[in-house]
């Protein structure tokens, strides 16, 4: 069986791997997989979503299930509707921080929630055989048109408790966050210079993926306005980048760890869930205010699913994908923004100094060329192996690729998804310790791809 879903549901170039026949059928067989009987269907800013849109409600019909489609709006919105509204189901059509050629379908339970790996595979099981549950003629689901946002505002507004009127730049990138994103800011009482705010699914104004580069603009726009913070959304809303008071791009794994810390102590105690390849900052900031940190996989889902397994008070990957449990579990960009504004207003600090308060420590990448049949056998035997170059190691974890902590950093070895490569990351308290770090696990590698070679 192929591979139809990845870490955020099925995505991939439109008319060439994700066409309206797949989509079809992911509605048909999400039907039947679910037994829904109501589901939500939303789509972000891009030109392709109405045609995945059609056919995919038509999937949903077809097995009996009534829709409402609630038009462009961020996946957080979704999610958070699809729990609130009692729907069975939620899909968004997003391929998120992808270029504008791309688009795909994310699926959500009732619980927000996005599909775990387990569902996922019965989806693709029932796409791959074929096997959908239709309705008879006189059963077929109802399709519907509603407005919802209002829901999620109101949510969001109650979440603030800010009484200062901040200045923020807001920056959606013409994504699907162009009308919630500032539109939450001025409904909390901030002032809202507003950039990029245009629906545009090609994305004009910038890379629908917010990062340093693709907002050097928003940055001068903060520094310029003299304004408190500025805020920047990839194409779906769920990630959000933060930018200073000084006009700095504020670090994904620095602005973790701050607001992490600052949940934590506000709860006085609790579990922070983030991935293996965060910056060991997180433990740091958590564990120096009574709490403890667990790590996953890589990919938004195993956060989510994590903090609903353990308990957690927050979680995130240090990407800009952050996860409230206390409003629901997908990663919300335009909810984050408002509750960093929160944490700020309750410490007293500019966001420099509240993010500054959090130890930089440095990162070292390389790739190691592997051939894709030996990745598994060989990560196997780095496993057996790593324990015995690190004898004073503090942590170990195979939960994603093989990680191993030691007082002065951590070293992450994963096989590429994408390359015939192994993708080493080691960080250090300083550039010695990340160096030495780095050649001890490559001579394990290495010594492992001899191995099974031979």
């Amino acid at each position: 069986m192929g591979k139809l879903f990845g870490t955020s549901g099925v995505r991939g170039i439109v008319n060439e791997f994700l066409t309206p026949e797949l989509a079809l059928k992911v509605g048909m067989a999400t039907a039947s997989v679910s037994d829904a009987k109501k589901a939500l269907v939303a789509r972000d800013t891009r030109v392709t979503g109405p045609l995945i849109e059609a056919p995919l409600v038509t999937g949903l019909s077809a097995c009996g299930v009534n829709t409402c489609k609630i038009g462009v709006v961020a996946t957080p919105v979704l999610a958070y509707l699809t729990r609130a509204l009692g729907a069975d189901v939620g899909f968004m059509i997003t391929a998120s921080h992808n270029p504008p050629q791309y688009n795909g379908i994310k699926i959500f339970g009732g619980d927000s929630l996005s599909y775990t790996d387990d569902l996922q595979d019965a989806v693709e099981k029932r796409i791959f055989e074929s096997s959908f549950d239709l309705a008879d003629w006189r059963a077929i689901g109802e399709t519907t048109v509603s407005d919802e946002s209002r829901r999620y505002l109101d949510m969001a507004r109650k979440a603030a408790k800010i009484k200062k009127k901040w200045r923020v730049v807001v920056d959606p990138g013409c994504g699907a966050t162009y009308d919630v994103a500032p539109t939450v800011f001025q409904e909390v009482g901030c002032e809202v210079i507003a950039l990029n705010a245009n629906p545009d699914g090609f994305f004009p104004a910038r890379s629908s993926e917010p990062t340093e580069e693709s907002l050097s603009g928003t940055s001068k726009v903060v520094e310029a306005m003299d304004a408190d913070m500025g805020v920047g959304f990839d194409g779906d809303g769920d990630r959000v980048a933060f930018i200073d008071d000084k006009g700095g791009f504020v670090d994904f794994d620095r602005a973790l760890a701050a607001f992490s810390s600052f949940v934590v102590r506000k709860n006085h105690g609790g579990t922070v869930v983030t991935t293996v390849e965060a910056s060991m900052c997180v433990e740091r900031m958590v564990e120096a205010v009574g709490g403890k940190v667990v790590r996953t996989k890589v990919g938004d889902v195993y956060v989510s699913e994590t903090i609903k397994r353990v308990g957690g008070v927050f979680g995130g990957e240090p990407c800009g994908a952050w996860v409230h449990p206390v409003y629901h579990y997908c990663p919300d960009g335009p909810l984050s923004a408002v509750l960093f504004l929160n944490a700020l207003e309750d410490t007293g600090k500019s966001m420099s100094e509240f993010v500054g308060e959090v130890p930089q420590f440095l990162t070292l990448r390389e790739k190691v060329k592997c051939e894709n049949d030996l990745k598994k056998p060989v990560l196997s035997l780095i496993e057996k192996n790593l324990k015995k170059a690190f004898p004073g190691f503090k942590d170990f974890s195979s939960v994603d690729g093989v990680r191993i902590a030691v007082e002065e950093g951590w070293l992450l070895i994963r096989p590429s998804g994408t390359e015939p490569v192994i993708r080493v990351t080691v960080e250090g308290e300083s550039l010695k310790a990340a160096s030495d770090i780095m050649e001890r696990g490559k001579t394990v590698i290495h010594s492992a791809l001899e191995t099974v070679r031979k």
